[in-house]
């Protein structure tokens, strides 16, 4: 499966373009949208709870939790769909996760704020993959001490980004906000939350 490593320093990115193909990428986004129990949440950014700029779900083994930026939310049991993706990980990255954090972005105003998948739970150096689908939207990084190291790359339909070693450590991320005209995204950031 063709694929492109990134040569950061501190990070260990590859990045799958077409790991679904364009069929199976359409059907699953219209499931994905469809069965997911979507919720608007709210987070704690600068000690104020405010409302969470796009729309959320935690999906998992039974009895996970998984906290970020204040907010806790419990797993809801694998569904069909995410238990199809999350093989296709394990056959093909030989990478078992135990869950999901699902994202639903509706337009370019639902963004994520920068910020590192470096929670407790995770463990130490966690390996994050995150799987795309619908319409194209911009994955900023930038190094947390020298901020001159960044890198963009767009997630596209049906693609996925794998991130690991160290990066979580020494790197943070966003989707940024667009004016642009922008459909509907799903973002599937697997991951193991330690128990």
């Amino acid at each position: 499966m063709k694929n492109k490593v990134f040569n950061l320093v501190d990070a260990e990115l590859i990045f799958y373009p077409t790991f679904f193909n364009q069929q199976e990428s359409s059907w699953l986004f219209d499931k994905l949208v469809d069965e997911i129990k979507w919720r608007n949440g709210q987070i704690k950014l600068f000690g104020k709870l405010v409302g969470e700029p796009r729309q959320t779900a935690l999906y998992g083994d039974k009895g996970l939790s998984y906290t970020y930026s204040g907010k806790i939310q419990q797993a809801e049991g694998w569904t069909e769909s995410l238990l199809a993706i999350k093989e296709k990980l394990a056959n093909i990255l030989m990478l078992e996760f135990n869950s999901v954090l699902a994202n639903l972005y509706r337009c370019g105003k639902d963004s994520m704020g920068w910020h590192s998948d470096n929670e407790r739970e995770l463990g130490q150096d966690p390996i994050i993959a995150s799987v795309s689908f619908g319409a194209t939207r911009i994955f900023r990084l930038k190094h947390i001490s020298n901020t001159s190291l960044c890198e963009n790359i767009e997630l596209t339909n049906g693609s996925l980004l794998l991130m690991k070693g160290s990066t979580q450590h020494f790197w943070k991320h966003q989707i940024p906000k667009t004016n642009k005209v922008v459909e509907k995204r799903v973002n599937l950031t697997f991951r193991n939350i330690i128990t």
